[in-house]
């Protein structure tokens, strides 16, 4: 069983990271399907994610989620709130019986630098920037910290995005996320400080993880 990670943050809340080794066929004898999803992996992805919220809670009613118009999955009734996130063979899920949460899952690739200034606000960047160039050049540790630091940004803002649920967001201007002065070591964990600025100003904190295969952000209110 290729459980990667479980975080019980607290009585009602836990959260879980899957490695996806299996067939479709091991996550359909528990998690219906309830749309049709052409491309094989997508579909694993989809299922694995489906069959971590039974994996966390054995209760989660699977058959009552519904689909909001934002295209965030949720349960009519709240009894549950959750939110899911897939990356490359990983599918990650946060359960709560109490609280508004949000998760992302990342792997660092270097084709986040091609469109950081969209996701970015000036301000974060000039902090990225500035910590990169007091690094020697030429420095292989300090552009893999770089690309660290850029990957728990934009996973630190989608968690964001799925925890808020409403879609149209400005990743820019309305998610504002504090930069971590150190992300310490692989593997390794952290939190970072957030503002969620659309409606009223929200603080946020958002833990985070780095996996040496990738970053794992989450929030919860």
């Amino acid at each position: 069983m290729p459980l990667f990670y479980q975080h019980n943050i607290n009585a009602s809340t836990k959260l879980g990271v899957w490695h996806i080794d299996e067939e479709a066929d091991f996550f359909l004898k528990s998690v219906p399907l309830q749309q049709e999803i052409s491309h094989p992996h997508k579909r694993l992805q989809h299922l694995a994610g489906r069959y971590l919220l039974r994996f966390l809670f054995p209760e989660f009613p699977h058959a009552l989620i519904k689909i909001a118009n934002t295209k965030k999955p949720f349960l009519p009734d709240e009894a549950f709130h959750f939110s899911i996130s897939h990356c490359g063979n990983y599918a990650a899920a946060i359960v709560s019986r109490s609280h508004r949460v949000g998760i992302d899952i990342e792997i660092p690739t270097s084709k986040l630098q091609r469109v950081q200034h969209k996701f970015l606000h000036q301000q974060e960047l000039n902090i990225l920037e500035n910590g990169r160039d007091m690094m020697p050049a030429e420095n292989m540790a300090a552009e893999n910290t770089y690309l660290r630091k850029l990957t728990l940004l934009w996973s630190a803002k989608e968690a964001v995005f799925k925890w808020y649920g409403n879609g149209e967001v400005n990743f820019s201007n309305q998610i504002r996320i504090e930069p971590p002065e150190d992300i310490g070591s692989i593997p390794g964990e952290g939190n970072m400080q957030g503002l969620f600025l659309k409606e009223k100003p929200t603080a946020l904190s958002l833990p985070f993880v780095n996996f040496k295969a990738l970053c794992l952000v989450w929030v919860l209110t």
